[in-house]
């Protein structure tokens, strides 16, 4: 079935050419974007996501024109995801790129951004009965800087962790930094359960600074729950009591095994049912 993208705040078919050879975007990687998950026709966290955005932006010294806001994209997230009948569960990708240009010449600053919406089954909320089976890739690493946090149009070390886990047939890879420490998976945050204490890899580390992620710790800390951003190393995985990834699509999915060890999901099923399913709008 044929469906319609926004590009630049206009109607297209989803087959439409959006760029050329000339842009940046496909040259260079020069752009960021968002996967956001609309439910019951309302943008799920939908400031954490306008936030991390336009950051971004910031960073990547975009010129934004003054009506170019959150409430213009969200706006025509919705507009998108309606004309598509993607209303009740979708998955929204915003793509915002530089355009045409060389390296030294980019035409201009402005952020030209392409939406695009899939419906989501049902099962996409429901918690995972199987563990996943995660693997590490060994290959491709990731910096530790500020871009390493943003979700760039650069995503080479993510690309080849996926490959990689396709190949082996794992469920999803787990990516290193440039330190040889834990930087996070190819689709998703990383977080381990030792002895009730709940670990995730700091900003400082080099993983995409998730939306969920800042949910769920938010959600822990109110609660009392001890919450730590630190460095993760391999053995420290292989030591836990508990692996689980966060994103915005799934929520949460309890890790099965890695590598020679399997892992139990006690707590991470107690997150999902106090923090995720609340969230998604699931009856009890």
């Amino acid at each position: 079935m044929s469906h319609v993208l926004l590009e630049d705040g206009q109607f297209y078919r989803d087959d439409k050419l959006m760029i050329g050879a000339n842009n940046r975007g496909l040259r260079y990687g020069d752009g960021i974007f968002e996967t956001m998950k609309v439910n019951k026709g309302q943008i799920q966290l939908a400031d954490f996501h306008m936030q991390r955005l336009f950051s971004a932006l910031s960073l990547l010294q975009f010129d934004c024109p003054s009506y170019f806001t959150p409430e213009y994209l969200k706006d025509r997230i919705l507009q998108l995801v309606h004309r598509n009948g993607h209303s009740d569960l979708a998955r929204v990708r915003l793509m915002i790129h530089r355009g045409n240009g060389g390296l030294y010449d980019a035409i201009s600053h402005f952020p030209h951004h392409i939406i695009q919406s899939w419906s989501l089954p049902a099962a996409n909320h429901s918690w995972n009965e199987n563990g996943l089976v995660l693997g590490f890739h060994r290959i491709a690493q990731k910096p530790m800087d500020l871009l390493a946090n943003a979700k760039t149009n650069n995503y080479l070390p993510y690309v080849m962790g996926a490959l990689n886990a396709k190949k082996e047939k794992w469920n999803d890879a787990i990516i290193f930094n440039a330190a040889g420490r834990i930087a996070d998976c190819t689709i998703a945050n990383l977080f381990t359960v030792k002895d009730g204490i709940i670990r995730t890899p700091a900003a400082t580390e080099g993983p995409v600074l998730g939306v969920m992620r800042r949910f769920l710790m938010g959600f822990c800390r109110e609660n009392g729950l001890d919450m730590q951003e630190s460095a993760l190393s391999e053995s420290d995985l292989l030591e836990a009591d508990e692996l689980f990834l966060t994103n915005s699509s799934y929520g949460i999915r309890w890790v099965g095994s890695l590598e020679n060890k399997n892992y139990v999901n006690q707590f991470s099923s107690l997150l999902y049912r106090d923090a995720i399913r609340p969230l998604f709008k699931i009856a009890r």
